[in-house]
């Protein structure tokens, strides 16, 4: 398959995703996996494309939506590699006083216990005067939830709160 990476962002606005897939499907192209969030006042878009054409006809496709939508759009060759994922085996939340280097004492002391990050989201609460910063990383180790929590109790003397619960997928 010809899949290409389709990252699209721009002002938070309802239909975006309906338009666009519409016009994906209008336009003969498969998608494979996506993640559309909203960040701040923004929606982001990316999504696995595959319609068997050029960069420059899958362009053609989104361009005239894009525009309408004032959304930015790149496009990136890539290997598609569906159903070769592993499946997330943890979820580890965070909370604590949003401040500079949470995210990267985090995922570092879990990088060092060989957890392979899947699927982080993070956000932004309370107010400026007290604001709180809350993230949810799912994942895969081969290790032990011991090991994990024992790991991230070092995080506790830096006012980082981190709770790691099993996930137990089921399928059938």
């Amino acid at each position: 398959m010809n899949w290409q990476m389709l990252t699209l962002v721009g002002e938070d606005q309802p239909g975006i995703v309906a338009r666009i897939t519409d016009a994906l499907y209008r336009g003969g192209c498969t998608l494979g996996e996506t993640s559309m969030i909203r960040l701040g006042g923004n929606f982001t878009i990316m999504m696995m494309v595959d319609g068997g054409r050029s960069e420059q006809a899958l362009a053609s496709i989104i361009t005239p939506v894009a525009e309408q939508l004032k959304l930015k759009f790149h496009l990136d060759p890539m290997h598609g590699g569906l159903h070769q994922h592993r499946v997330p085996n943890f979820q580890v939340r965070v909370n604590g006083a949003d401040r500079a280097g949470i995210v990267a004492r985090v995922t570092g002391v879990l990088s060092a216990c060989g957890f392979n990050i899947l699927e982080l989201a993070s956000d932004v609460v309370g107010d400026s005067q007290q604001p709180v910063y809350i993230m949810t990383i799912q994942g895969y180790a081969e290790v032990d939830i011991e090991v994990l929590e024992s790991a991230l109790e070092q995080l506790e003397s830096e006012e980082i709160d981190v709770h790691v619960s099993p996930i137990e997928t089921l399928i059938g």
